[in-house]
């Protein structure tokens, strides 16, 4: 018996196209992306992309300056934010613990979460140490496995899970540069599972370190991120396991309110 065609469901195609985009645009914060960026990074060309754009402004859901040209968050996504926080925002249970852990190592504190293949930060708490790294901050996302938070949710996936996301995304390496190909990941992946905590040696900026400890469901599952970021003299042997040691104490204790809040 023949298999019926699949059909495909009408306007999908651009529903995921206006969606790449929200999350770009979201992903260039504060300072916006220009429509150029937009279009290379979704794989659109400039034309698609400004038509796109130009409805989801119309709908309030993304805004642009009219003095740079670039394209931000509209208020739309504020509001719809506001009514979704309740059910995933989990910011208020940990803002203390962020916080704590920002003034515990001095260094700039961050809570992520998982959003499909990727993470996105939520928070931000400055360290008191005055040279700082501006590598993350609020709606800041990164694929899996390469800042710090996204590789130590990656090292405690499934297997199969991870097997799955690197079919997924064979070009990380071409992307964020050599140390991603796969090889070195999945190197990184065993080591991060050894020690507990994720550490990017100044990868995405050099430099520029971080490291990460996953935060998991009462399921067992690696959801959100604890992470550090500093300069790369403030994470040296000397410091770097008294780091992990008090990252991963904050990151259990976030785990077990979850688990007792929910």
């Amino acid at each position: 018996m023949d298999t019926p065609p699949q059909r495909s469901v009408p306007g999908a195609q651009s529903i995921a196209r206006a969606s790449r985009l929200l999350r770009l645009v979201t992903s260039g914060g504060d300072e916006g992306m220009p429509v150029a960026e937009l279009a290379r990074r979704a794989d659109l060309t400039r034309p698609t992309t400004h038509r796109l754009l130009t409805a989801l402004r119309h709908e309030g859901l993304v805004d642009q300056d009219e003095r740079t040209g670039r394209w931000m968050p509209g208020p739309e996504l504020y509001l719809m934010g506001t009514v979704a926080a309740s059910r995933y925002d989990i910011t208020a249970v940990a803002r203390d613990i962020v916080r704590s852990l920002a003034v515990r190592t001095e260094e700039s504190a961050f809570l992520s979460v998982r959003r499909g293949d990727e993470t996105v930060c939520l928070l931000r708490e400055e360290g008191s140490f005055p040279i700082r790294s501006f590598v993350l901050s609020e709606g800041v996302r990164f694929p899996l496995g390469v800042a710090s938070a996204g590789l130590a949710i990656l090292s405690f996936l499934p297997p199969h899970d991870v097997d799955a996301y690197f079919e997924r995304h064979p070009d990380l390496s071409r992307e964020w540069g050599a140390a991603h190909g796969e090889h070195r990941l999945r190197t990184r992946l065993r080591d991060t599972q050894e020690r507990g905590y994720a550490v990017n040696p100044g990868l995405i900026v050099e430099g520029s370190y971080g490291i990460g400890a996953a935060v998991f469901t009462r399921e067992g599952h690696p959801q959100w991120a604890l992470s550090l970021t500093g300069v790369e003299f403030r994470f040296g042997p000397d410091r770097l396991p008294e780091l992990g040691r008090t990252l991963l104490a904050h990151a259990h204790q976030l785990t077990t309110r979850i688990a007792a809040s929910r």
